[in-house]
C-alpha cells in the first residue's frame, strides 16, 4: 500500500470516518493526555494521532477499516515489532472484556452513532482511568451538562457519578478531511470510579425517559405512584419537579430508596413466568 493516502478519498462514510488535519488541535489533544499509563486508541485512521502518542507510552489501538489496518502495518512496522505500537483489525464494539489488560487511558475520535456507546463501556471499565475523546459537540454537552440546563439527563448523572467531565475545546469542521457537517468538542472525563449498577442505569432512563413530564409522571410507570410521592416528600422534593432539576445526589438518594421496590418487581416477574410455564 502507498505510503501515504489520500484522506478526502478513502474516508468512509459507513465508518462515519473524518481524518483530523489541524495540527494545532492535533498538538492540543498531545498536551491533554496524561503521561503515566498505556493507551488505548480507538479509530486511529492515518494514524497521524498516533504517531505521537507511541512516543508517550505503548499504544494498543482498535481499526474496524481493513484497507487502513494495511496501511498501518506497514506506517508502524518497527514500533509493532519493537511492542511500542499493537493493532488489533476489528469492530471495538464486539470486543468482550477491558479493552486492555492493566490500567490505561482511551483516547478516541468517535462518530456520532457509537460515541455513547463507547464512553458508557469505557465507565464500565474499570482498567480504563481517563477518557480522551472527540465527539459530535451534542454528545459532549450531554455527558457535561450541569443541573437545569436542558442537556442534562441520564447521561450526565452517570458519568458525573464516578468522573470528573469537562469540554476542552471545540474543533471547527474545517479542521477534518472531509469535513463533518456539526461541530466536535475534545471532552476529558477523569474517573474516580466505574460504573457497576445496571440497575442504576435502568431506573435513569426511566426516570429522564420524557423530560418535558415531571419526575413523578416518569417513575410511575413503573413504580407504584404513591410510594414514588412519598419518596419525594421525605427528600423535601416537589411533586411536580422535572428529570432536569434533580441533581444527582439526590438522583442516588431516590434510587436507593426505590432499590428494595425493583428487585420486588423483578421476582414478581419472574414468578409470572414460572407460573405461565406450569
Amino acid at each position: 500500500m502507498q505510503d501515504k493516502l489520500d484522506a478526502s478519498k478513502i474516508a468512509n462514510k459507513k465508518f462515519g470516518q473524518n481524518f483530523l488535519k489541524d495540527e494545532t488541535v492535533l498538538k492540543k489533544i498531545i498536551q491533554s493526555m496524561p503521561n503515566d499509563l498505556p493507551i488505548v486508541e480507538i479509530g486511529p485512521g492515518l494514524g497521524d494521532l498516533t504517531k505521537e502518542l507511541i512516543q508517550k507510552n505503548r499504544v494498543r489501538a482498535f481499526e474496524v477499516d481493513n484497507r487502513l489496518c494495511d496501511y498501518l502495518r506497514n506506517k508502524f512496522k518497527e514500533s509493532i515489532e519493537d511492542r511500542r505500537f499493537e493493532l488489533i483489525c476489528k469492530d471495538v464494539l464486539k470486543h468482550k472484556g477491558s479493552l486492555f489488560d492493566e490500567d490505561y487511558s482511551l483516547i478516541a475520535n468517535l462518530p456520532y452513532y457509537i460515541a455513547t456507546t463507547i464512553i458508557l463501556n469505557a465507565l464500565r471499565d474499570s482498567r480504563c482511568k481517563n477518557i480522551l475523546v472527540m465527539v459530535q459537540k451534542e454528545v459532549a454537552q450531554k455527558f457535561s451538562a450541569k443541573v437545569g440546563s436542558k442537556e442534562y439527563g441520564s447521561l450526565a448523572i452517570l458519568s458525573q457519578s464516578v468522573a470528573d467531565v469537562e469540554i476542552l475545546f471545540d474543533v471547527d469542521p474545517s479542521s477534518f478531511v472531509p469535513p463533518p457537517k456539526v461541530m466536535s468538542s475534545i471532552v476529558k472525563i477523569t474517573k474516580r470510579d466505574s460504573l457497576n449498577d445496571r440497575d442504576f442505569e435502568e431506573f435513569l432512563k426511566v426516570a429522564t425517559k420524557q423530560p418535558r413530564k415531571t419526575l413523578l409522571k416518569n417513575l410511575s410507570s413503573i413504580f407504584d405512584k404513591k410510594r414514588v410521592e412519598e419518596i419525594l416528600n421525605s427528600l423535601d422534593l416537589s411533586k411536580t419537579i422535572r428529570p432536569h432539576e434533580l441533581e444527582l445526589t439526590l438522583y442516588h438518594h431516590l434510587y436507593k430508596e426505590l432499590k428494595k421496590d425493583i428487585k420486588d418487581e423483578r421476582r414478581e416477574s419472574t414468578s409470572a413466568k414460572y407460573k405461565r410455564r406450569e
